[in-house]
């Protein structure tokens, strides 16, 4: 994968599988957003296949054909893929249930064809991501935390097997970014979706991961559990700053520090009046 003639991804191998949450972290610049924009068919690999698994898998074998996503039309991808990007515009003169009904163009064909089960995605997505009290509001007048809500309903409503997610927490508060990562795991647990999501947070991606891939430098170095791939010599190789790793007590999950030059100061004492 390459910008302008400039090789950004090398040799890249991906698997996302249904009902499974797929993290892919790293350093800036190290290749996260290419990759999944890849996967999601806005970016053209120099080399290499981007294949679908067919549902249901043969009955004797247990395996699943496959399909050439890059041969689908944009119409059939969108039935299959959903894609949350970091950037998206902010819409101006419709309702939030406008936005979100953008999510069933795939389904609705040529001229606007009808779509019996639209209503009713659209409904689910929006109580999934917490906007049903939002759907009747202006989209231009809401919050970038409560638009980036929106635009995953619109994702949501397209109802495809594979969800693909850039860095979905930006602009979200504590709860939203937490239940955001609770809803990627239902959609996981509960329905089967192979969810692919870039984070940042490395405690976010211990928290919410069945698979971690570790990128530097646009080649990925490490692809497995969180503790497999999570470790302290391996983040700090990564991200050219100390990380230490322990276990967080009250999760069980994988807990993260990175230590600057000032985190080893001690602290000031303190001034104890004399009575």
């Amino acid at each position: 994968m390459a910008y302008d003639g400039t090789p950004v991804v090398h040799q890249a191998d991906v698997t996302l599988r249904p009902g499974e949450v797929t993290v892919l972290v790293g350093p800036n610049g190290s290749g996260k957003s290419t990759l999944l924009r890849t996967m999601a068919r806005l970016q053209q690999a120099r080399s290499g296949a981007l294949t679908l698994a067919e549902a249901p898998a043969d009955e004797h074998t247990g395996e699943r054909a496959e399909t050439d996503a890059l041969a689908l039309t944009a119409r059939e991808f969108s039935r299959r893929v959903a894609l949350l990007t970091q950037a998206r515009p902010t819409p101006t003169g419709l309702t939030v249930r406008d936005v979100v009904e953008f999510g069933r163009y795939p389904y609705r064909g040529r001229w606007g064809k009808a779509d019996p089960g639209g209503a009713a995605a659209v409904d689910r997505a929006l109580a999934l991501t917490g906007t049903t009290g939002l759907a009747d509001r202006g989209a231009e007048h809401l919050s970038g935390g409560q638009l980036q809500r929106v635009w995953l309903a619109g994702c949501l409503a397209q109802e495809t097997g594979v969800l693909l997610l850039d860095e979905p927490t930006t602009y979200l508060d504590l709860r939203y970014q937490v239940e955001l990562l609770d809803l990627m795991r239902d959609l996981a647990d509960d329905h089967g979706i192979a969810v692919g999501v870039v984070l940042h947070d490395l405690d976010q991606t211990a928290a919410v991961a069945d698979r971690v891939v570790l990128l530097h430098d646009g080649r990925i170095v490490a692809d497995g559990e969180p503790a497999e791939v999570l470790t302290p010599d391996r983040l700090t190789a990564t991200y050219g700053i100390r990380i230490e790793v322990d276990t967080d007590p009250l999760t069980g999950h994988l807990r993260t520090r990175a230590v600057g030059r000032h985190h080893s100061r001690t602290a000031p004492e303190r001034l104890i009046p004399s009575s």
